[in-house]
């Protein structure tokens, strides 16, 4: 029986290393670093097109920003994903805040000599995202927050406190790649909700669109290459900004089942941005289960009209 238990063991960590180990060489190769004043930062920048800046959520990277950006918004632009900070191959300069990290995005766009983007910030990329275009107004020819991690006066953003999720967050903490592949492997529903999703919708979903959020899920890995920048947006600071200052046409994503609870900040931004344009789907949680095409078209029809 030990015997049996050795070998089952060995087969295990070697089917981890060998799954794993490309993940983590695609972490540091398929990509580009940029050196500026505030450090270096790692970017991709495919596709043809409309300059689009797609900035990830907790746990993303460049990576994840390209995914997100082919997914919910389309083809016809021209996606440039930064690695925020902490995230694979950009470190944490001394002030890691999202006007910060705003900055960044804007000495990037120049050295890549794009005087102006769309501008898409997903969950806690919003942040930075919305610095962006009160700060460097001129960067921003349009503003797109998707399931936006942002201030809210009534309802602050949230995730439930259950067994699954306080483990999720021990993986985190411990930036346990076996923790968190393995975990995928045995109880995928635990990491679904951990990322703002009821199991059950992706349950219910058809075979594409699980697939997808499970993409999303092994997206993460190696956590421990994005830990660090997921511990920073964990503990966020937020505060009021002056949202009516943002001239950038906006458009405004949420769903009333996100379990991170974005809603209320949404609506909050969507009040507070002139002219700001709000979309509420019913269902759909943090990842939008089941909504990539209608949020495809409500980009498109935005961006559309906004010319």
């Amino acid at each position: 029986m030990f015997i049996a238990m050795a070998a089952a063991a060995g087969v295990v960590f070697l089917l981890y290393r060998t799954e794993l180990g490309p993940k983590r060489d695609a972490a540091s190769r398929s990509s580009l670093v940029a050196n500026f004043d505030m450090g270096p930062i790692e970017y991709a920048d495919g596709g043809a097109g409309i300059p689009l800046l797609s900035i990830h959520g907790g746990g993303g990277g460049f990576d994840q920003g390209l995914a997100l950006a082919a997914d919910l918004v389309g083809e016809g632009f021209r996606v440039i994903a930064p690695s925020r900070f902490g995230y694979l191959r950009t470190p944490v300069p001394q002030d890691p805040s999202p006007a910060a990290q705003a900055d960044a995005h804007a000495a990037l766009l120049s050295k890549l000599n794009v005087p102006k983007a769309v501008v898409v910030g997903v969950s806690a990329g919003a942040r930075s995202a919305v610095e962006l275009t009160l700060r460097h107004p001129d960067k921003g020819a349009a503003l797109i927050l998707i399931v936006p991690a942002l201030y809210s006066p009534t309802s602050p953003i949230s995730i439930e406190v259950g067994r699954g999720n306080r483990f999720a967050y021990w993986a985190v903490n411990a930036g346990g790649d076996f923790a968190w592949w393995a975990t995928e492997k045995i109880a995928p529903s635990v990491l679904v909700r951990f990322l703002g999703v009821r199991p059950a919708l992706v349950a219910a979903a058809p075979q594409a669109e699980r697939h997808r959020i499970m993409n999303f899920v092994r997206s993460v890995e190696p956590l421990s290459l994005r830990f660090v920048g997921i511990n920073i947006d964990s503990a966020p600071e937020l505060h009021e900004l002056p949202l009516e200052e943002i001239t950038a046409p906006t458009m405004i994503i949420s769903a009333r089942d996100d379990l991170f609870n974005t809603l209320p900040a949404a609506e909050f931004a969507a009040r507070k941005i002139p002219g700001a344009k709000l979309v509420i789907y019913n269902t759909g949680g943090h990842l939008l289960v089941g909504r990539v095409q209608e949020v495809r078209a409500a980009v498109r029809t935005f961006w559309l009209a906004r010319g």
